[in-house]
């Protein structure tokens, strides 16, 4: 039984092995309900140079070079997919604050659902309380808290 539910999903994607789970269970909701995906990543436009160590920190353009090549690997592999699983799949490159970008797309293209991975969901105990909470990926928690469009974070 097909449902209509799900017209377009949006899969955001960074490529890890976490979004990549986030990929599979977008697909397989987008096949089972015969919905369009599109696939999303983001480029940041500002980085922290302080992560970079070495004698010559490398340029903006070298990083922006490096950060846009990983971005279109990742879309492929959601074409890839997507295609596998008879899923058409559209890919959109962004540049930007990811979390802003994600939910503006979303908003602004009528989507129904976005899938993203939680980059590692992390279980932390508070101090001596021995209460567990559960941290999320700062652009995931961001995405889930602000977005108006259902939101699937996947593990």
């Amino acid at each position: 039984m097909k449902s209509k539910v799900y017209r377009k999903i949006m899969i955001a994607t960074d490529g890890s092995k976490n979004a990549k789970k986030a990929v599979s269970c977008g697909i397989e909701i987008a096949r089972l309900s015969e919905a369009k995906v599109y696939a999303i990543h983001v480029v940041p436009k500002y980085l922290s140079f302080s992560m970079f160590t070495g004698p010559r920190p490398p340029s903006w353009d070298e990083v922006y070079d490096i950060l846009k090549e990983e971005g279109n690997d990742a879309l492929e592999y959601v074409q890839k997919v997507g295609g596998d699983a008879g899923v058409k799949v559209e890919s959109v490159l962004l540049e930007g604050h990811p979390d802003n970008e994600i939910i503006d797309f979303a908003e602004n293209n009528d989507i129904d659902m976005v899938v993203v991975g939680t980059l590692g969901l992390v279980k932390a105990t508070l101090g001596d309380t021995g209460i567990e909470k559960f941290l999320l990926g700062s652009v995931a928690e961001n995405v889930i808290r602000h977005s108006k469009v259902q939101v699937l974070a996947v593990r």
